[in-house]
């Protein structure tokens, strides 16, 4: 329901500035553009579609080798441990924990299609456990902010959208993501952890998140230490090292378990075409919104307001240009990269508002809409904490994706 208003509004507000902005002016420049829009924007994302599925039905093929060679179980036999001590109402063994764990994987390794389908199953183990059903439980809830704060390794998506696009370093954002992501899902836990008291001085708790940050802060200092020269070059060579690294890891994995890497490969690969196939509706009916809404100057003249409110307080106003991006975030995962994609064909996909809208893409999740899937799928009215712990990971993950990408990118 909240997506549908949000796409009607979007066209006829931009069918509303852009008729009163010609009948204003006298000039039909407006009507004209708009006209245009509607079937270049919908012949473009068809092509965005199309290009794709090649992309795509490589990495689903290397994701389903690294399931069938027991690489994906391991992270889950890894991160055990710690959702023991965070979930404590959750007992030892019980399929929750696999399905929650599995969950993240998903989400970790960028994999927006699975990971839904495990997140509803996870929810559901969670309710067995849950003794008021129409409310939600503590470990329900830190689920649910895990998810909507968007626990990323490896995005994937962002990266085929970005090599699509004509960029020549694809994977050069992925360790701005990476660390705003970081910010987002630690603000996400510590506000949960304080709602709910959990102890996260717990040594085991405490070793993870100590690992992790020790981890990062070592990634950053590699990075920095020959200062803001080269650190793009830097960035980049570390992001195709992941990526390389983690399908050698599958690849290995399959040698070592006796997998048929060729023949699982080729099974996850089919599901690239459907995969791409089944985005094209929503691409062609948010791209064409947005290119109406451009088209008409709506989108130019929010966006001056906004620089000129950031000159106003002496702050850069280059990032306004990719907050569409954060704003409907929250809302839709598809609209989001619907703007994302639009951001990257008006500025160019190697512009600092790009690069800006891709790391916001990576490091925040769809709020609103895991709420409804997730919590529906249960029965669940009463969310209690979920949605303010929530929206407080997306502020961190925007705000930290900002100051991120001026770093690296500024």
């Amino acid at each position: 329901m909240l997506l549908n208003r949000l796409w009607v509004g979007f066209l006829l507000t931009a069918i509303v500035f852009g008729t009163g902005k010609s009948l204003l002016s006298g000039d039909a420049a407006p009507l004209a553009a708009m006209t245009d829009a509607l079937f270049s924007s919908s012949r473009q994302a068809f092509e965005i579609a199309l290009g794709l599925t090649g992309t795509l039905a490589f990495w689903l093929g290397m994701l389903r080798i690294g399931e069938q060679s027991g690489m994906i179980g391991a992270l889950t036999r890894a991160l055990r441990p710690l959702l023991r001590r965070l979930m404590p109402a959750v007992p030892d063994g019980h399929p929750a924990l696999n399905a929650v764990v599995m969950n993240l994987s998903a989400n970790m390794l960028g994999l927006d299609n699975a990971a839904t389908p495990l997140g509803i199953k996870a929810m559901q183990e969670l309710q067995s456990l849950n003794p008021q059903p129409d409310t939600a439980s503590d470990a329900q809830i830190l689920f649910y902010v895990l998810n909507a704060s968007s626990v990323t390794l490896f995005p994937l998506t962002i990266l085929t959208f970005r090599a699509q696009m004509g960029a020549p370093y694809p994977a050069d954002v992925l360790v701005p993501i990476l660390l705003a992501t970081f910010c987002s899902t630690f603000a996400g836990l510590l506000s949960v952890a304080r709602m709910q008291g959990l102890r996260l001085a717990d040594p085991v708790a405490l070793g993870y998140l100590l690992g992790i940050v020790l981890l990062l802060a070592g990634l950053v200092v590699l990075l920095f230490q020959q200062g803001q020269s080269g650190l793009q070059a830097r960035s980049a060579l570390v992001s195709q090292v992941a990526l390389l690294g983690l399908v050698a890891v599958f690849l290995t994995g399959a040698l070592r378990t006796g997998v048929n890497a060729y023949e699982s490969f080729l099974e996850g690969a089919k599901e690239g075409f459907t995969t791409a196939i089944s985005i094209v509706p929503y691409l062609v009916a948010m791209l064409v919104a947005l290119a109406l809404l451009r088209a008409s100057g709506l989108l130019e003249t929010l966006s001056a307001g906004l620089r000129q409110a950031a000159a106003y307080v002496a702050l850069d106003g280059r990032f306004v240009d990719a907050l569409p991006t954060a704003l409907i975030k929250p809302f839709s995962g598809s609209g989001a990269r619907a703007m994302m994609l639009d951001t990257m064909r008006s500025f160019g996909v190697d512009s600092f508002a790009a690069r800006l809208a891709a790391v916001i893409q990576g490091s925040t999740e769809t709020t609103f809409y895991v709420l409804a899937v997730y919590f529906g799928a249960v029965g669940i009215r009463n969310v209690r904490h979920a949605v303010g712990c929530a929206l407080l990971a997306d502020g961190a993950g925007v705000l930290a994706a900002i100051f991120i990408t001026y770093r690296f990118f500024g």
